[in-house]
């Protein structure tokens, strides 16, 4: 009878341990794709920086106005909440429409190389912050699920796992402005 209560025992501390374990584990892939995000937004300021540069040559009145926008927008990293992410997404957007207005302003830097290169890079990391936003999404998913199910749960309340928000659909995500 003794060996089958320390048998049980055992059982629920090796349970524990590995439930433990695998909240550990998922807490850091939604850190890991958080971080990614990061870095695509990062990226993508970086490559609007450029396009500022290119936007200089044409009216310079308004490569300052786009400079000081960045200048305030919100640093984003991987210690960043979900809220300023979105923070920063809304600014991007206001600069992206800033340079939109200029590019029909100025045809010719329209259809600069630099311009076009530029545009093209950005493309690339809305594609790539799009895709990690669904990654983190299905992370969280998985943690979150993890966390509430019985009887990790009970684990995850003592241990104080919380749940992560998720990153949500907004309208002016969903009508950004065409680069084209």
């Amino acid at each position: 009878m003794i060996y089958i209560i320390i048998g049980v025992v055992i059982l629920l501390i090796l349970w524990a341990i590995a439930t433990y374990n695998s909240f550990v584990a998922l807490i850091e892939r939604v850190n890991n794709a958080k971080s990614q995000i990061a870095i695509q937004i990062e990226s993508r300021w970086d490559a609007i920086k450029s396009l500022i540069d290119a936007t200089k040559q044409y009216s310079k009145h308004e490569a300052e106005t786009l400079e000081n926008i960045t200048a305030q927008r919100t640093a984003v990293g991987s210690g960043s909440s979900i809220s300023d992410m979105e923070q920063a997404e809304a600014q991007l957007g206001q600069v992206m429409g800033r340079l939109i207005a200029v590019s029909e302003a100025y045809p010719d830097l329209k259809a600069s190389n630099v311009y076009q290169t530029t545009m093209q890079k950005i493309d690339k990391y809305e594609d790539n912050v799009r895709q990690s936003r669904m990654i983190y999404n299905d992370t969280v998913t998985r943690y979150n699920r993890k966390i509430r199910a019985f009887p990790a749960s009970l684990l995850a309340n003592m241990f104080g796992f919380v749940s992560k928000p998720y990153f949500q659909g907004t309208e002016a995500k969903q009508e950004m402005p065409s680069w084209d």
